[in-house]
């Protein structure tokens, strides 16, 4: 707008109006022009304000969640879970139904009969793309091959990559020995493993250098021994995974150089005991690596339940900045009497026998750790006690709300078996409706 607009008095009075009322508000006329030019832009923003879009709330980036199997159990890459899926069993893929609801879900495949170690470094490899390294340390002290399977793409991609200023975290989700595993690697990243750095030196794997646990946003465990489990313990004196073992051997040997290769993958090939399609290995040859697998006897899952559970939670260190949720299942019933547990009706036929021993096996270790009425509650495989938390770890009972950041946040004991917790056996509803209740308890935490 120019000054001369505000004037229409003709051309005889123009300026000599403008001095009088430049001298009316006792500016110089410079100043006079920045005046008028300032309130010229603040007209045109106040006039504008309210045309402008709102800015847009800033985008919520996706955490996957990365489901990981037990012992005895498969993921996604085993030709049996188009079968029989491990994550939903009877009640239908619980992947597709959460894929389904919205969520972003993979199911790891691991070792079904290897070290929480040993899974842990593979779970890394299948997150990152890459090949496995078990560490040159951990393997020269078990006597296995340092490299395992390479994976040529990662599970998903931008883990650990920044999006909208904010960094893409994976929520880790363990059932029975899958806990320890999960709980194995969030350690990992954070702490690192400084034996492994000692020994590779530049050559180490980046999962053992540590600073990383800011990469996992939550870790859940479903029915897990943290604390080891008393029916392990109660066959210390037998080799319970020989028949795991002899199963694996039959499996190869049957399977080795036929399409049912991968049907079910062992992944033990740092102990040369996976199939490969097209392999020709001979008798002499498998036994060989067998006999290399058997003869360490601590490189395994059984030995991470009892007696190694304790060397394992040593390990484990739990991280500050990381959501740790724990559920229980409970398929037993106190005996009035004694205090010892039984099944109840409804318990899977496979699990009514241990679930009987667990109920009522109560003695002292030549440790000193007592094992009394405290473990009897059990889910027909691990004890009620053992699934709450680990010991030695910060928790409190949850009770509502949003879970606290760097404890456990240990949920109320549900009714069920060991498989009620992946849907095995279980009813479709309620299986649906309890992951849908984790998942949107998980999803609070963000």
């Amino acid at each position: 707008m120019e000054t001369n607009a505000l004037f229409k008095n003709g051309n005889n009075g123009t300026e000599k109006s403008k001095r009088d009322f430049i001298k009316t508000l006792g500016v110089g006329k410079s100043a006079l022009k920045k005046l008028l030019a300032i309130t010229l832009l603040m007209s045109l923003l106040m006039g504008t304000a309210f045309s402008f879009p709102k800015a847009a709330a800033q985008e919520v980036v996706d955490y996957p969640y990365i489901l990981v199997h037990g012992i005895g159990g498969w993921g996604r890459d085993e030709g049996i879970n188009n079968t029989l899926p491990y994550w939903g069993a009877t009640t239908g893929n619980l992947a597709e139904f959460l894929r389904g609801e919205g969520y972003t879900v993979y199911e790891a495949s691991v070792g079904p009969l290897s070290s929480a170690w040993d899974r842990a470094c593979e779970l890394y490899a299948q997150l990152t793309g890459t090949r496995v390294d078990y560490g040159e340390a951990h393997s020269k002290a078990n006597g296995h091959e340092r490299y395992g399977r390479e994976y040529s793409e990662p599970m998903f991609e931008g883990w650990g990559r920044e999006e909208n200023g904010q960094i893409k975290k994976i929520h880790l989700i363990g059932h029975s020995f899958g806990g320890l595993t999960i709980r194995l690697l969030a350690s990992l990243l954070e702490y690192g493993a400084p034996e492994e750095i000692e020994i590779s030196g530049e050559d180490v794997s980046p999962l053992f250098k540590g600073g990383q646990g800011h990469l996992v946003h939550s870790v859940t465990t479903l029915c897990s021994p943290n604390n080891g489990s008393t029916f392990v313990l109660a066959f210390e004196n037998f080799n319970i995974l020989e028949p795991f073992i002899n199963l694996c051997i039959a499996y190869v040997i049957i399977t080795g150089n036929s399409p049912l290769c991968g049907y079910v993958d062992f992944h033990l090939e740092q102990f040369g005991l996976s199939c490969v399609p097209g392999e020709d290995r001979s008798l002499l040859q498998i036994l060989h690596d067998l006999a290399l697998f058997k003869g360490t006897g601590t490189d395994n899952a059984a030995f991470d339940i009892f007696p190694g559970e304790r060397d394992i939670n040593n390990r484990i260190r739990y991280v500050d900045d990381i959501y740790y949720l724990s559920y229980s299942f409970s398929t037993t019933s106190e005996n009035p009497y004694d205090k010892t547990h039984f099944p109840k009706s409804g318990t899977n036929p496979v699990l009514l026998i241990p679930a009987f021993i667990i109920g009522r096996y109560n003695r002292r270790t030549p440790s000193g750790e007592a094992f009394d009425s405290r473990w009897y509650a059990n889910d027909g495989l691990v004890n009620v006690i053992s699934a709450r938390h680990p010991n030695g770890e910060p928790w409190q009972e949850y009770e509502g709300g949003r879970p606290v950041l760097g404890k456990w946040n240990v949920m109320p004991t549900r009714q069920g078996d060991h498989g009620t917790a992946i849907g095995l056996g279980a009813d479709k509803d309620e299986t649906h409706d309890f992951y849908l209740e984790m998942f949107e308890l998980i999803e609070s935490t963000r």
